[in-house]
């Protein structure tokens, strides 16, 4: 993918990009871009780095190895309007800089997340926080109907609260996490992208990842090379544990074994995946 500018990602995507009901994502701004990695790590490594010969090439080493601190010379600002329910996993990511608008101080619109009918499923038998199957559509239209009828209710008693002269700060508390808010989300590249693999993955919440995959869209087209280094070393990576090495030793009999994929590798890459059996092995 071709890097764009700055000019054309905020053309593009100043404006709001619609999510659910009545979210959206924009870009606001950013700063840096592949380069700006590049030169952070050219800055912080000096001669260390000559032995890569491509800026792609250093950015995916900074990647494959976990040199994070060059990732974070680039940082971007988004502008966020999501169901609370969205937003609390969001603004969990303690590394981003938010601005929310406060309930205290303003009268939240009457916008309340409604869940299409497919989104009534039952409660995962081996997932304590998923969704597992369908519910039967008689079942999905009456639960559909509560949920509505059950935040309409909210929002008209929070009304009410404030129509009689309670202090906002007071009457927001009986307001629903489907109700939107909005945010202002910064965040430098490193910390992004480690909300992105979470928050895309596919055991985050539908609704969360919805709002995740159009950041990551920004984000591939912000700095292409290290969207690339991090879809291969991150996004659709694993990881071996302890235990699952001692299986690995017991099953790999030689290093050569995998000679027909791992030759399809660049030589550093095919150089690495060796050490590492080897090590496995040792």
């Amino acid at each position: 993918m071709t890097q764009r500018s700055r000019e054309d990602l905020l053309t593009q995507y100043s404006q709001p990009t619609p999510i659910l009901d009545h979210g959206f994502v924009r870009l606001v701004d950013i700063m840096g871009d592949d380069a700006a990695v590049v030169q952070m790590a050219r800055t912080s490594y000096g001669a260390g780095t000559k032995t890569v010969s491509t800026d792609e090439a250093l950015i995916r080493y900074l990647m494959r190895h976990h040199h994070t601190s060059p990732f974070e010379g680039a940082v971007a600002k988004f502008h966020i309007k999501c169901p609370i329910l969205v937003a609390r996993q969001l603004l969990r990511h303690r590394t981003a800089s938010v601005n929310e608008i406060s309930a205290r101080y303003s009268e939240l619109p009457e916008e309340i997340y409604l869940p299409d009918l497919e989104r009534f499923q039952e409660q995962s038998t081996d997932n304590k926080q998923g969704s597992g199957q369908p519910l039967t559509l008689a079942t999905q239209e009456h639960l559909q109907t509560l949920v509505e009828e059950s935040n309409r209710r909210a929002y008209a008693e929070y009304q009410a609260l404030l129509d009689a002269g309670l202090a906002r700060e007071i009457a927001r508390t009986v307001l629903p996490v489907g109700i939107y808010t909005e945010f202002y989300y910064m965040q430098d590249l490193h910390n992004l992208l480690h909300m992105l693999r979470l928050r895309m993955h596919e055991h985050a919440q539908k609704e969360t990842r919805l709002f995740a995959n159009q950041i990551g869209k920004i984000v591939a087209e912000w700095v292409p090379s290290t969207w690339g280094a991090f879809e291969d070393y991150r996004l659709n990576a694993v990881t071996f544990t302890a235990p699952e090495i001692k299986v690995l030793r017991e099953m790999l009999n030689e290093t050569e074994r995998g000679d027909a994929l791992a030759n399809g590798l660049p030589r550093r890459e095919r150089d690495e995946f060796y050490a590492k059996i080897r090590g496995i092995l040792q």
